[in-house]
């Protein structure tokens, strides 16, 4: 078995067999891969044949030591941001490929699950990505560039976007602007606004993730 790229922590299936399904569920900015993998012990009883992975980004956060970032927030120049999420994502798409690879799985049995950052990187790497993976969750999160991901569009799989009416840190504008673009784009796309949510994934969200997974992973 390959050794990943990157730091994981791992939720092996509860049937015990070898995975037919790999979930990989990225964290948002400060966080890392204990912190998300809260969600998937959530789903793993509904998910007995899954094995749920959770990266730590490559970079210490520079906000937060104790955490990760996929990329730096320190400039809000849309072509440093465009730069450092590209090298995120090959670092990320790295991690993919090596998971498919260990558990002998085809694209179509991998899901993205990401949160924040990590949904900003996994709408883009998904979106790009030559063998189209089942499917993609994202949480409060939006897309990183549009014309840079118009220009490299390779897979259209299903996705739903969810988001906190009350955010104040990734603004839920994002949301409506990332259903207008991927439509356009013919990605079939599914969106919730939560009333009186702020930057985080309430229960109805783990809910509504775990109803998209089983409809479109299984």
């Amino acid at each position: 078995m390959t050794s990943y790229n990157l730091e994981v922590t791992s939720i092996s299936p509860l049937s015990k067999e070898k995975p037919r399904q790999a979930v990989v569920l990225c964290h948002g900015y400060g966080g890392d891969g204990q912190d998300i993998s809260n969600l998937a012990i959530n789903w793993q009883r509904f998910l007995p044949e899954t094995i749920f992975l959770c990266p730590n980004a490559s970079e210490i956060c520079t906000v937060n030591p104790q955490g990760y970032q996929w990329y730096d927030l320190s400039s809000d120049k849309e072509e440093v941001i465009l730069e450092k999420s590209l090298v995120a994502e090959e670092k990320l798409d790295t991690f993919l490929d090596q998971v498919l690879d260990n558990f002998q799985l085809e694209a179509n049995n991998l899901a993205l699950v990401g949160f924040s950052q990590g949904c900003m990187m996994s709408i883009q790497i998904a979106l790009k990505k030559k063998e189209q993976i089942s499917c993609l969750i994202g949480y409060s999160g939006k897309i990183i560039n549009q014309k840079h991901l118009s220009d490299n569009i390779n897979s259209k799989p299903k996705i739903f976007l969810m988001h906190g009416a009350n955010d104040t840190i990734v603004s839920p504008t994002h949301l409506l602007e990332a259903k207008a673009y991927l439509v356009k784009h013919g990605v079939k796309i599914y969106t919730k606004l939560f009333k009186d949510c702020e930057h985080r994934i309430p229960v109805e969200g783990v809910s509504l993730g775990l109803g998209f997974l089983k409809k479109n992973l299984l």
